[in-house]
């Protein structure tokens, strides 16, 4: 099977499910399997340490999990833009897989979600690119061939899944956003066993 990293950091649940539904997408492809992953929140004590094992979800990636996929799915909440501070933490402490090239010509795509339209979903999707270039993945977004780029009003963009999940983060994944998230997986999955 081609295992398929589908790392998030989610607060809200939003992204979170967003992953579920990219793992089922991945899942969908014959000989694709996805690896559903977390990173811990980060802390401002110095002091504090997360358990090894989180307690509930996805168990907490590790650098082994990035070297053994054949493609890469990560997402994050917007933070002003950009990924949260506990997914660019782990990105920051894979420079150990830069050195060894360990992901040079991987297939990569982003996801997010956001408290509003105008959020920096796009903004937040190219900033979770940049690491992912200087690690040499093959960066996938989503074609206007998926109809639901053209139609949505909630969330989805050529450049990866996005959701728009309201101030309160209580607005649910819309029927285009699951649609978006589902075929982005499959593409990844697709392109991977392709590029094997």
């Amino acid at each position: 099977m081609t295992e398929i990293l589908v790392l998030y950091y989610s607060q809200g649940g939003a992204v979170k499910e967003m992953a579920q539904l990219i793992a089922r997408g991945v899942e969908s492809v014959a000989g694709a399997k996805a690896r559903v992953r977390t990173v811990p929140k980060v802390s401002a004590d110095c002091e504090a340490t997360a358990a090894d094992i989180p307690a509930s979800g996805a168990p907490y990636a590790t650098l082994q999990d990035l070297e053994e996929c054949a493609g890469l799915a990560l997402g994050s909440p917007t933070r002003f833009g950009n990924m949260a501070a506990p997914m660019k933490y782990f990105l920051d402490g894979t420079s150990g897989l830069w050195l060894k090239g360990a992901l040079i010509g991987k297939p990569a795509t982003v996801f997010t979600s956001s408290g509003s339209l105008h959020g920096g979903n796009e903004m937040t999707l190219i900033t979770m690119m940049i690491p992912l270039m200087h690690h040499g993945m093959l960066l996938l977004g989503l074609p206007y061939s998926e109809p639901q780029l053209g139609t949505t009003k909630t969330g989805g963009t050529p450049y990866g899944a996005s959701h728009i999940g309201g101030a309160m983060d209580d607005q649910p994944i819309s029927d285009d956003e699951k649609k978006l998230c589902m075929a982005l997986g499959k593409r990844l999955a697709d392109t991977a066993l392709k590029l094997q």
